[in-house]
């Protein structure tokens, strides 16, 4: 990194300590203190007060509207696991990025305008505070967009709003209501399954059998996806081993067969809510938790 840079660091961790009272590392705060919000990040959930770096004022707040065009930067072995501003250690192999106002974390979709590739990415950081950039990447983030090497490059960025809030409120211990605007989807959704046949385990003559076991009516489950191929599900299934019990069913839909990828089952729902984050955390932005 360069020695600007690494000044404008310097001051921004003089600023961190008074941004982070509120945190408690690795827990949510609240009724459901005891809950680990997300394993292996210690980090949680905050907007932040304005702040001050080399004369300029910065004003954090919940903007689920964001959308900017810029230019990004990246950071890396200057910083790896030292702590972000939300209290998490930095990982420069992790898809995570730093943004001066944006909730700490958010998931936002980067788009380099220079070759048209995209990533999503959860920011856990305060920065960057060089002239015009928008956003500062990790390490591995900058390898996948392409401008790891020229340093930097021109791209959009823009909050996913509906993941920001799960997460959010997942974090703190809340309970997560789509918005009325998204509710008819899941009508559509729910009147093109209505033909549904009942859920079926991948039998023992599948890939990667497993002894599954019973569990009562009504219990909770993290869905992270659905796969008209096999292969595709049981690679999902054993990379979110380690959140829990991993399961895979299929379902006929249309006449089509999809295999559905399930962690759990969990008594109660929060204990869902707290693995879907861990899920969403990983990467699997289209998880959602499921009764059965």
């Amino acid at each position: 990194m360069k020695k600007l840079k690494n000044s404008v660091v310097l001051a921004v961790l003089a600023v961190v300590p008074l941004m982070l009272n509120a945190c408690t590392y690795g827990r949510i705060e609240g009724k459901y203190s005891q809950v680990e919000a997300i394993k292996g990040q210690g980090g949680c959930y905050k907007v932040g007060s304005p702040y001050k770096i080399m004369g300029k004022w910065y004003y954090p707040k919940e903007d689920y509207s964001y959308s900017e065009v810029g230019t990004a930067s990246w950071y890396g072995e200057d910083f790896h696991a030292k702590r972000t501003a939300n209290g998490e250690k930095y990982d420069m192999h992790a898809l995570t990025a730093a943004h001066r106002t944006l909730p700490l974390p958010s998931i936002v979709k980067v788009t380099n305008l220079e070759n048209g590739r995209s990533l999503v990415l959860r920011v856990n950081d305060r920065g960057p505070y060089a002239k015009n950039r928008i956003i500062d990447i990790s390490k591995r983030g900058a390898q996948l967009l392409g401008f790891q090497t020229q340093g930097t490059a021109k791209v959009r960025v823009e909050v996913m709003a509906e993941e920001s809030k799960q997460l959010k409120a997942a974090l703190l211990g809340n309970k997560y209501e789509k918005e009325a605007s998204s509710s008819s989807k899941v009508v559509k959704v729910a009147a093109s399954e209505k033909n549904v046949k009942p859920l079926q385990l991948v039998g023992a003559e599948h890939a990667n059998p497993k002894a599954i076991r019973a569990y009562p009516k009504g219990s909770w489950f993290v869905q992270a996806g659905a796969y008209s191929k096999e292969m595709a599900a049981q690679n999902l299934s054993k990379q979110l081993d380690k959140f829990g019990e991993t399961n895979i069913y299929y379902v006929t839909v249309g006449g089509q067969k999809f295999y559905r990828v399930r962690v759990g089952p969990f008594g109660h729902k929060k204990e869902a809510e707290v693995t879907l984050a861990k899920v969403k955390h990983f990467g699997v932005y289209n998880a959602k938790v499921v009764q059965d």
